[in-house]
């Protein structure tokens, strides 16, 4: 083969790589920026001076939708519903699901995987789906009473996060510093709480907090179990956009934004964000 044929299929080669990576970059840019432009235009109008929705971009800017927020009690009253019910709801998720995943860990029997999936099953199955089952199954039980409702579904796709993540870290913990812990006596409550939960301390964090950021944020689900005097703060949101849209929304999303990001800050500081989409869970 002439040096010449060589030269023509590197050149072609590195043509096509060169071809590629652009039109990689080109998709990857596009892709952002469809993503980040709808958050930009919400973060510049929250600061509009005008008292309605005019053309982009505004001609003046002022803090009055924020302090219109603050002012307003419809939406005071659902912010504190929603740090109430993510509160207990991520309180009890973060409790109940470290011991499933505990337990999961642990666990030979036959059907483990289909448990697993199916405690597993609210990350993958729609909120409306759950919101809707939920709203019939507290009537099944008649309950009644919106916040006990809310904190029930809450607590139902919180649970998830935190099995998830949990049983992350429980597998880089070896089982025999349970064991040695039990060898010299120890009792296995004291055992699990003086050495097993420690060891698994990040995984349950990061659970807690990404479930409560998932709490906080849902609407599918709330928006079934809210009744006329308990509702959640997006809900408020939602109701406020049907009857009278005006740019404390967009304030109100800059605040979720803001809200959002620094938790998941959080969590990437505490545990990592590879550890809530994390790689073998339960496995051996």
């Amino acid at each position: 083969m002439s040096d010449s044929h060589v030269n023509g299929r590197l050149l072609s080669k590195r043509m096509a790589d060169a071809l590629f990576e652009a039109v990689y970059l080109s998709l990857v840019t596009l892709f952002i920026a469809f993503s980040l432009i709808p958050v930009l235009v919400a973060i510049v109008l929250s600061f509009d001076a005008r008292s309605f929705i005019g053309p982009f971009p505004p001609t003046a800017f002022s803090l009055r939708w924020y302090e219109r927020f603050l002012a307003d009690n419809y939406y005071q009253d659902g912010l504190v519903n929603s740090l109430i019910i993510a509160t207990v709801a991520t309180l009890v998720a973060t409790v109940v699901g470290t011991l499933a995943a505990i337990a999961l860990s642990r666990a030979t029997f036959r059907g483990r995987a289909l448990l697993q999936a199916a405690l597993l099953s609210p990350l993958v199955v729609p909120n409306v789906v759950l919101g809707f089952g939920m709203l019939i199954f507290a009537s099944r039980l008649g309950i009644i009473d919106g916040m006990t409702r809310l904190i029930m579904g809450h607590i139902l796709i919180t649970f998830p996060y935190v099995m998830r993540t949990t049983a992350a870290s429980l597998v880089g913990i070896k089982a025999s510093y349970y064991e040695a812990a039990l060898s010299l006596g120890s009792p296995p409550w004291k055992a699990l709480w003086q050495i097993t939960l420690p060891l698994a301390r990040t995984g349950i964090i990061a659970g807690a907090v990404f479930g409560f950021v998932t709490s906080f944020d849902n609407v599918g689900i709330s928006i079934f179990l809210t009744d006329a005097f308990t509702f959640t703060l997006p809900v408020a949101l939602l109701a406020q956009m049907r009857a009278n849209l005006d740019l404390t929304i967009a304030a109100l999303s800059v605040i979720f934004i803001v809200a959002t990001v620094l938790l998941i800050v959080v969590l990437d500081r505490v545990a990592g964000l590879d550890v809530v989409v994390g790689r073998g869970v339960y496995g051996r």
